[in-house]
């Protein structure tokens, strides 16, 4: 058999590639697609090409707000089939993201059926939900129609979608973006709708403003599921360079229950917190006992919200837990800021928040341009056709000669043009016209209208020509939206920081007042709250207290003040007074364990200032006079109910911890209630409930460390308790100080401190008060200046409150029972505490 030469298919010009050179070519194409078709947002719309995509397919289906809802399979396959040939998966997952309400801070799809849960359940198949635009996505797609952006073929060639779409709502900082590309990502936090377009407005007003300007009306990130934010200068730190994180901590409050337990009530978690995961690490601790003090734990959440019970052992303490839950659970996280975006739809950088904000209006000025020549050439193709209709009917008699006269409508339309000058397209517009069109009303429609397009051409050339009216316009529409689209914003933005305090610098240090129930609720108020009346009268109503709670005591101090809260068991804790909220005169408060450690049946009996400017206790109790207040205070001096107390140097407690320190060694049955910062040099003055008091030179007490338990102050007899304790100066006049004492029934005197003869310590004192059925028991004793311009403030067990002035109670005689100072509106009512201010 005869060999043949072997012949090869021609392939083409074979040329030698480095596979290095290669690699990367193909790596950088692959990158390129990732980056630009894939992860990261255009900075002008704020969406990346899948859900751009997903609302044009629902906007083209007609799927508007006011339209039924359509199965998301439908939405799906229009995508797939026309823009995105990527797995269906991917485009529904997207699709779900747009309608969660806890995923988007609005929402860009309005979703009907299972579109997941915070607990990480995913959606219904995509046969079984439907879905339509939500109203704002119409500020998204509206005037696309009108040559305002840019289409590209579709992947198949078969059809256009949009590079980008002609939105009117800065929709990056709105909802944020998150993506992770080649070699770089994106994670925008999403903003309140209102302060973002207050921030365009501004920009728009005043072209030069800083990212702190922009930042009087864009408060911080403002998430879905709401939650706190702290540190104000972490926030412009991220808002200034594009980097930066933020600490967000849960919405978390200590309650009481009737029975006296506590619980940690969780409202609002951090975003993208998955709270399934949460409520199981939460269960792994306390397995673990890493967290110890949890008694039970469930999810209460509903449709209403998020509820996150987390109840608490009698010895527990739910300061202590609720810090170890933010230290070891999602409870708190940090929402670490990278402000990258597509700019001009090619390039990514990263952007700060004013860059952001001028790259969309530098969007918006392009699609309001565009528009507007849009809208021009059709108002001028209009006026050009009723310009023709015009000439013919003011000619038309001559025009309907030529027509007649014409042997074909080509041959007219070419009679038309020579004869009267016409364009093409108005010849064929008089052609066209009807009979009708030769009424009267028809010829002034025909007038009226070119009149006005007229004057909309001019319009709209005067709009293209003023880049000032462009900039007016997309105000107006900015403002449209906000009015229409607003809500109010969910997350709570603290200035300091979580670890660093720093609040000196931005809370004003002025006066303010604290009010404590006997169930250790606190409240702060402005002082000038109450204001004063006559003796006898029946006051207003204080606060309003829960079932069985009484008002114990007002404290008036400043805002800047460290308070050391000293309680029954002996222990003192440290806290800032601006840290208590400030509430209106008839609110309740927050328990006091939102801010101390304390444990069960533990009360707060005292409390002391620190002076911040001069580190020197002062003590916050206004019945305490202005000889008591001085940076000359070395000890403290604690007074127990049974009449035992201890002086101790004044710097063992410059150092509180957060669990608190031993204030005070007591026996089971004895409390620790008086506390009074003191020279060294004073003198100590004690009264009792029975109406005995005494005095005695505090040089003969000698100071102890914290931890002891004291000595005996004064001898009881029965029943009878410490009320009441002082301290005075060593030397005084007659008429200079007085001792002043109420009875629970309302009666109350003065009495000269001179009276008092000093005696040693541990006696049973003399007699300060006639004590009888008619005035009840001696509830309070303090001592006041005699020419005191201070008021009294009474405060009875059922939060009846009466201010009068403290130099209209009568002075008398020791063994008197005193004057009525104030009358109750309740039979059963007693005084519960009294105050100056």
């Amino acid at each position: 058999m005869a060999k043949t030469k072997d012949k090869t298919m021609p392939i083409g010009k074979i040329e030698n590639q480095s596979l290095v050179q290669e690699m990367e070519q193909s790596y950088l194409d692959y990158a390129m697609s990732v980056i630009v078709s894939r992860a990261l947002p255009d900075v002008r719309d704020g969406l990346k090409p899948v859900h751009r995509r997903i609302l044009f397919a629902m906007w083209k289906l007609g799927l508007r707000p006011s339209a039924k809802f359509r199965k998301s399979a439908t939405v799906v396959g229009e995508v797939l089939g026309k823009y995105h040939p990527h797995g269906d998966t991917a485009v529904y997952d997207s699709m779900v993201r747009l309608a969660q309400d806890f995923s988007m801070r609005t929402p860009l799809v309005k979703g009907q059926g299972n579109f997941g849960s915070m607990d990480g359940d995913s959606a219904a198949a995509m046969r079984y939900t439907e879905a339509k635009l939500a109203s704002i996505s119409e500020k998204l797609l509206n005037d696309i129609e009108k040559d305002t952006v840019n289409f590209a073929p579709n992947y198949d060639g078969t059809q256009k979608e949009p590079k980008v779409l002609p939105t009117t709502v800065p929709t990056l900082l709105l909802n944020g973006a998150m993506g992770i590309a080649v070699g770089m990502a994106t994670n925008i936090p999403p903003h309140n709708l209102g302060e973002v377009c207050d921030a365009v407005i501004h920009l728009i007003e005043d072209p030069k403003s800083n990212v702190e300007d922009l930042m009087e009306h864009i408060k911080g990130p403002d998430f879905p599921t709401g939650g706190i934010i702290y540190n104000v200068k972490d926030i412009t730190a991220a808002y200034s360079t594009g980097r930066g994180g933020v600490v967000v901590r849960a919405k978390a409050e200590i309650v009481e229950d009737a029975r006296g337990s506590f619980a940690i009530i969780v409202n609002e978690i951090p975003y993208l917190v998955n709270k399934a995961n949460l409520i199981e690490k939460i269960a792994d601790l306390v397995k673990e006992k890493k967290i110890e003090g949890i008694r039970d734990l469930r999810d209460e959440s509903n449709k209403d919200g998020v509820r996150i019970v987390i109840e608490l052992k009698k010895d527990g303490f739910p300061k202590k837990i609720l810090n170890q839950l933010f230290k070891l659970t999602q409870l708190q996280t940090s929402f670490h800021m990278n402000m990258l975006a597509l700019v001009d739809g090619i390039q990514p950088r990263v952007l700060n928040l004013k860059t952001i904000l001028e790259e969309f209006i530098k969007h918006r000025e392009e699609v309001v341009r565009r528009r507007t020549e849009f809208e021009l050439k059709k108002a001028r193709e209009r006026a050009h056709i009723l310009e023709g209709l015009k000439i013919a009917l003011d000619k038309i008699d001559a025009v309907i000669k030529v027509i007649k006269k014409s042997k074909d409508r080509d041959d007219a339309r070419k009679n038309l043009m020579k004869k009267f000058k016409l364009s093409e397209i108005q010849s064929n517009a008089i052609l066209d016209m009807r009979l009708q069109n030769l009424a009267n009303l028809e010829r002034l429609k025909i007038e009226t209208e070119l009149k006005e397009k007229k004057k909309l051409i001019k319009e709209l050339e005067n709009i293209l020509s003023s880049k000032k009216k462009m900039r007016g316009i997309i105000k107006d529409e900015t403002i449209e939206v906000r009015d229409s689209h607003a809500d109010e914003r969910r997350t709570k933005i603290i200035k300091h920081g979580v670890k660093e305090f720093a609040a000196e610098d931005l809370i004003p240090n002025e006066n303010t007042m604290l009010m404590i129930t006997r169930d250790n609720y606190i409240k702060r108020l402005p002082p000038d709250t109450f204001k004063t009346q006559h003796r006898g009268g029946k006051g207003v109503i204080g606060l309003n207290t829960k079932e069985e709670d009484i008002v114990e005591r007002m404290l008036s101090t400043n805002t800047h003040a460290d308070l050391l809260f000293f309680t029954s068991k002996g222990r003192v804790f440290k806290t800032k007074a601006y840290d208590i909220p400030e509430s209106s005169r008839t609110a309740r408060g927050q328990a006091l364990v939102n801010f101390l450690q304390l444990s069960q049946n533990e009360k707060v009996t005292a409390v002391l200032a620190m002076d911040p400017s001069k580190k020197a206790p002062v003590a916050v109790n206004p019945d305490e006079e202005e000889v008591l207040v001085g940076d000359d205070k070395k000890f403290i001096m604690m007074v127990t109910k049974n009449g035992v107390m201890k002086k101790t140097d004044i710097k063992q407690f410059e150092n509180v911890r957060r669990s608190g320190l031993i204030a005070l060694t007591l026996k089971e049955d004895d409390e620790l209630l008086w506390v009074r910062p003191t020279t060294g040099k004073d003198e100590v003055m004690l009264v009792s409930s029975n109406g005995q008091s005494i005095r005695f030179p505090e040089k003969g007490i000698r100071a102890m460390g914290r931890s002891a338990a004291g000595v005996r102050a004064m001898k009881l007899k029965g029943e009878d308790a410490i009320v009441g304790m002082d301290i005075i100066p060593s030397k005084f006049k007659k008429g200079e100080y007085q001792l002043f004492v109420i009875m629970s029934k309302g009666y109350g005197k003065r009495t000269d401190l001179i009276e008092y003869r000093a005696q040693n310590r541990g006696g049973s004192g003399i007699k300060t008060a006639k004590v009888s059925g008619k005035t009840g028991e001696i509830v309070t004793g303090r001592v006041v200046r005699a020419d005191t311009e201070k008021d009294l403030l009474i405060i009875s067990h059922k939060g009846q409150v009466i201010r009068l002035p403290l130099s209209s109670v009568s002075e008398l005689g020791r063994s008197t029972q005193g004057v009525r100072l104030m009358r109750f509106k309740a039979s059963a009512d007693t005084v519960a505490s009294v105050t100056t201010v």
